[in-house]
């Protein structure tokens, strides 16, 4: 007897139904074909014992379980439910006709219990888009698949619970979810508010540039001076998500595993901060089955990037691309699949090994030539990336007792909106452009026009800092941002003479 139940397997952020063919027929052994890993053929021992304890029987004949389509390999044990429910279906032991109008999946424990699996949001949007009447999953990824509407999502926590489900025993309710409700009212919700930071009003100040343009900074200070605690609440002053960034960054984080149990849709920018031991794969993404890397996990967020020098050379390096593209690409040999990663980089260093260099009261005991070939691990290619560089100073005792209450995010958040709308106005016939700092160089031509006055200033200071063109593009950029928050349609020569002051990494002799 021939048996059909669903999968489904998730390529890149996105998931391809899987048609599971279970036949039980004389012979004997147990055969898993069409690609499967070893998870899925060890599957044989764990869908027996669960069939035992829950008194079911193994078929002792030949059972053959086909995974279609073949040409594409199958990962992990969300397999077990949908294999054991074939099995149990072809050797008559379910009657049901109802297994082909649901997705199944979930890892059966020995005692016929299941475990949580991961990418369960896009399953589900591709259960959806097939027509299928609902998906029947672990009740721990429940609610992740109910931010999926017109799906019956239907939890189990057993094997026996699904088995009595199909045969009508037990009714079970499909999980609920108000999206919208849930999206509204915990969006926008942050733990760290820059109101926490007292002083630093210049860095601030960059901080909220950046996050108006959506624009890459580096901020270098001696130690304590606050660059961990400044860019750790850059996204409370970035726009709120919409339900379409929000639905994207969930889909990532899900194929990732990085949701955890009980978890649904992200309703805050992500803030993701590697440690500099990091790989180059870890960062971008790639292994065997092409996962998101920390560059994808940050989407609608924020990178950072602390004691940016300490990072291996190579990992920097594979960053340029995708600063540039807002995405990556993963190629292996019969697949490729891409990953977003538009985020906002922020990066912190020492001005050099022991810290204080430039400090306004210690003093620095580095040798000669050793600050430069600190500053020489961060490649100038690199650097060129980054719209903003900011030298942050240490917090006077002064500014640290002050019991003036400083500027809540809630309130730059406001200002940095305005800026977005804006631009998002700027831009509405390209909608792969949302900010000043992805615009392409043909449209800085056109749209961060200077007059006179200013085209004098930029060359001399072009001239004098040996600035390359690219940097002169992220200038015009920056100081297109500076104009939008002062909401103004020209660009002033004060907007542009404080967006060259932002590029004091390219001076040259800064460490001489």
């Amino acid at each position: 007897m021939l048996t059909k139940t669903y999968g489904s397997a998730v390529q890149g952020v996105n998931a391809t139904t899987i048609t599971i063919e279970v036949v039980v027929s004389q012979g004997t052994n147990f055969y898993v074909v069409g690609l499967p890993d070893n998870a899925i053929k060890e599957s044989q021992q764990r869908v027996e014992a669960a069939l035992k304890f829950r008194g079911y029987r193994m078929p002792r004949t030949k059972v053959v379980v086909n995974m279609a389509p073949a040409d594409i390999r199958k990962e992990g044990s969300a397999y077990d439910l949908p294999i054991a429910l074939g099995i149990l279906h072809a050797s008559q032991q379910l009657t049901t006709e109802q297994l082909g109008e649901y997705i199944i999946m979930g890892e059966l424990a020995l005692d016929g219990g299941l475990r949580p699996i991961r990418g369960v949001l896009p399953i589900a949007i591709q259960a959806r888009k097939e027509g299928f009447k609902g998906i029947i999953l672990p009740k721990e990824n429940a609610q992740e698949a109910a931010i999926v509407n017109n799906l019956d999502v239907i939890p189990v926590e057993t094997m026996q619970e699904a088995i009595d489900f199909f045969e009508g025993r037990q009714d079970i309710q499909p999980v609920q979810m108000d999206t919208r409700h849930v999206f509204q009212h915990e969006a926008n919700r942050y733990a760290a508010d820059f109101a926490d930071v007292q002083g630093q009003e210049n860095i601030k100040r960059a901080l909220e540039i950046a996050a108006a343009g959506g624009h890459n900074v580096i901020m270098i200070g001696p130690p304590g001076a606050g660059k961990t605690m400044l860019a750790k609440r850059l996204p409370s002053i970035l726009p709120p998500l919409n339900m379409h960034e929000a639905l994207e960054t969930t889909k990532i984080h899900s194929v990732a595993g990085k949701l955890g149990s009980n978890a649904s849709l992200l309703t805050t920018r992500p803030f993701r901060s590697p440690h500099h031991t990091i790989s180059d794969v870890a960062l971008v993404g790639g292994g065997g089955n092409p996962q998101p890397g920390e560059i994808s996990l940050s989407h609608n967020g924020v990178l950072f990037l602390d004691e940016l020098p300490e990072f291996k050379r190579t990992v920097l390096e594979v960053m340029r691309q995708p600063l540039e593209e807002r995405r990556v690409t993963i190629s292996r040999a019969k697949v490729s699949i891409d990953f977003p990663a538009n985020f906002m980089l922020i990066a912190s260093m020492n001005p050099c090994p022991c810290g204080y260099y430039n400090h306004p009261e210690k003093e620095c005991v580095c040798g000669p030539g050793v600050v430069q070939r600190y500053l020489n691990k961060v490649s100038g290619p690199l650097l060129d990336r980054i719209d903003l560089h900011v030298e942050v100073t240490p917090v006077t005792f002064d500014q640290m007792t002050e019991t003036r209450p400083a500027e809540r995010s809630e309130n730059i958040q406001q200002r940095v909106e305005k800026a977005r709308q804006v631009q998002a106005a700027r831009f509405a016939e390209f909608p792969e452009i949302h900010s000043n700092a992805m615009m392409p160089s043909q449209m800085v031509k056109d749209i961060c026009q200077i007059d006179p006055a200013g085209r004098t200033l930029l060359k001399t200071a072009m001239e004098r800092l040996g600035l390359s063109a690219r940097a002169y593009d992220r200038i015009l950029k920056v100081a297109r941002t500076i104009a939008d928050l002062a909401a103004t349609d020209a660009i002033g020569i004060d907007h542009l003479a404080e967006a060259i002051q932002y590029r004091s990494l390219d001076r040259e002799g800064w460490a001489g």
